[in-house]
């Protein structure tokens, strides 16, 4: 569970925890929950069985998709009741249905979860699943927002300026000493 405001980089953590580990070969699938409609979750996540309606296509399915790699649910917390109970469900045995089938299918992708919400607040209002919540909870990261993280800034400089640098075809500019304390001053709202 990757948690803090938006624009941290909890996108950037998940894909650095995926090439960091032995799954770095699998794919990395990315799935921003709050921008699923919630008739499509279902389908999105675990996919769609052949001959479920006429007119419609057999898919596989994200958590099918990232098999052998990552499966990265942006926006966790957006996730309406139903899909909860369907995900814990996935996350206990390792198993789910697509719509439609009969038969189990098995999961094999690691899940990496993010949300900008207090999930711990939601699950006390009833707003999120307590058990889901708990599940998710076991290895937490909390990125903190660049306000909070000032000694980042002469390394975060130093980044964008060399990418601004190559992008451009140019040499990297030297900045002058007082920017990194112009730049320290900044709330930087939205990250």
């Amino acid at each position: 569970l990757l948690t803090g405001e938006s624009g941290t980089g909890k996108e950037l953590v998940a894909r650095a925890i995926h090439r960091a580990s032995p799954r770095a070969e699998g794919p990395f699938v990315a799935v921003n929950c709050a921008a699923l409609p919630e008739t499509l979750v279902e389908s999105e996540l675990f996919g769609i069985h052949r001959g479920v309606a006429t007119g419609v296509a057999e898919r596989p399915g994200r958590f099918l998709q990232a098999s052998g790699g990552t499966l990265f649910l942006d926006e966790i917390g957006d996730l309406a009741a139903a899909s909860q109970v369907k995900l814990l469900r996935l996350l206990q045995e390792g198993r789910y249905y697509p719509i439609g089938s009969d038969v189990q299918k098995a999961s094999d992708a690691r899940i990496v979860v993010a949300t900008n919400r207090d999930l711990a607040a939601m699950q006390e209002r009833g707003e999120f699943r307590r058990d889901l919540y708990y599940r998710l909870r076991s290895h937490h990261v909390h990125l903190p927002p660049l306000r909070r993280r000032r000694e980042d800034l002469p390394l975060l400089l130093d980044h964008f300026l060399g990418k601004a640098a190559a992008m451009l075809g140019r040499p990297r500019p030297t900045p002058p000493t007082e920017l990194v304390g112009l730049l320290g001053a900044y709330a930087f709202p939205g990250n």
